[in-house]
């Protein structure tokens, strides 16, 4: 479902209101954000279906040998097909960005999100793993 702009408004106006003009912009973005997914229509998972779509992947931290391939190794072994992908190194920081097709995946999204939190912490580096559509909406906010 996609939600619109004036919705976005309204929603960002309630939480103003609720909070007062002193939140600040990152709390009220992650009000907005957990308010947008309410609209979002969740896909209806049975035991034995599977989620479809796509997901952006954001991960950042210290570099070292073998981020790229812990993570991506985890998807294949999802069955998740990574369709686009960009990192950087800046000095000693890492930044990567992937969209990530998840609809063949055996897992949900909730396993693949835990998945990644595991690893993430055998990293020391943050992993976010975002439905496509909140991604999208969050960022017209």
């Amino acid at each position: 479902m996609n939600i619109s702009e004036q919705k976005i408004r309204e929603i960002t106006i309630e939480v103003l209101k609720e909070f007062g003009n002193n939140i600040s912009p990152e709390k009220l973005r992650e009000e907005v954000y957990k308010r947008i997914e309410t609209y979002i229509e969740k896909p209806t998972v049975t035991q034995n279906s599977m989620d479809s779509g796509r997901v952006i992947v954001t991960s950042y931290g210290i570099n070292r040998p073998g981020v790229v391939s812990k993570i991506s190794t985890i998807l294949a072994e999802a069955n998740c097909d990574i369709q686009d992908i960009t990192q950087k190194i800046l000095q000693e920081f890492f930044t990567m960005i992937m969209i990530v097709d998840i609809s063949n995946s055996p897992l949900s999204f909730k396993e693949l999100h835990d998945k990644l939190a595991k690893v993430a912490e055998e990293l020391n580096i943050k992993i976010m793993i975002q439905h496509e559509d909140v991604f999208r909406s969050m960022h017209r906010i």
